[in-house]
């Protein structure tokens, strides 16, 4: 005292903003930690509780993670529960497929480039390496890539550091890289398809994904799990088997 009533009222606005806004974002921090928990991944057969109990012990490490599975098998939930169970969680999750774009594209999304650099870089460009930054790097099928491209990436995993397309000086960045492939990277080393320095610097940790042909007893979990959630999306009575 004294005071003026309208400061008051303004420091009340400001304090029932602040604790509504602190309430939402736990509010989101729990639903993101449910939406990328390890019970996205449908299953309660022996080879998934496995699966589950071993990434679950990966996520709290920053070693690179390999992941190995068919297509379909859901690499990527794994990938996003580890990230989101481990310290990295507060840090952007990037992920990209190394098999959608080709190599010249491929190398300027991730590791950027310099104004000039090319036909049509207009100007300088951040990749998703830089995005990544104190994150997350997902890398999808990784085993797709070009053996240009795969230099590149050991380098990162080795030094810490990329170069920009153009660019002349090395950029620091912190990543935890996290690879998934559906191809035999042993077979690809042996042809020469890819490089063995490489594929030992992922595949420090390696978690591979059974198919669903080797635990059908998750079929019938996956299937009313599947029919509940179209059924909710349609509005209608749930289906049955």
């Amino acid at each position: 005292k004294p005071f003026k009533v309208d400061a008051i009222k303004l420091a009340i606005e400001k304090s029932i903003n602040r604790r509504k806004l602190i309430s939402e974002n736990a509010d989101l921090k729990r639903r993101l930690q449910t939406d990328n928990s390890f019970d996205k991944f449908i299953g309660t057969s022996e080879s998934i509780a496995a699966l589950k109990k071993l990434a679950m012990r990966v996520a709290g490490s920053d070693s690179t993670v390999l992941i190995r599975g068919e297509s379909g098998t859901g690499k990527d939930l794994i990938a996003r529960a580890i990230h989101h169970h481990s310290p990295r969680c507060g840090g952007p999750f990037v992920t990209i497929n190394c098999a959608a774009l080709p190599e010249t594209l491929l190398e300027s999304e991730l590791f950027g480039h310099k104004k000039g650099s090319f036909t049509g870089a207009i100007k300088d460009k951040d990749g998703l390496f830089m995005t990544a930054n104190g994150g997350t790097f997902f890398l999808d099928e990784v085993g797709n890539t070009s053996l240009a491209i795969q230099v590149k990436l050991l380098r990162v995993l080795e030094d810490k550091k990329i170069t920009p397309v153009g660019a002349t000086q090395p950029i620091e960045v912190d990543v935890r890289l996290i690879a998934a492939t559906n191809a035999d990277l042993d077979d690809d080393v042996k042809a020469g398809r890819f490089r063995a320095d490489l594929f030992y610097r992922l595949n420090v940790i390696p978690v591979v994904i059974p198919p669903l042909r080797e635990r059908s007893e998750d079929i019938p979990i996956l299937a009313n799990h599947f029919i509940d959630h179209y059924s909710r999306r349609a509005g209608g009575p749930r289906k049955k088997i």
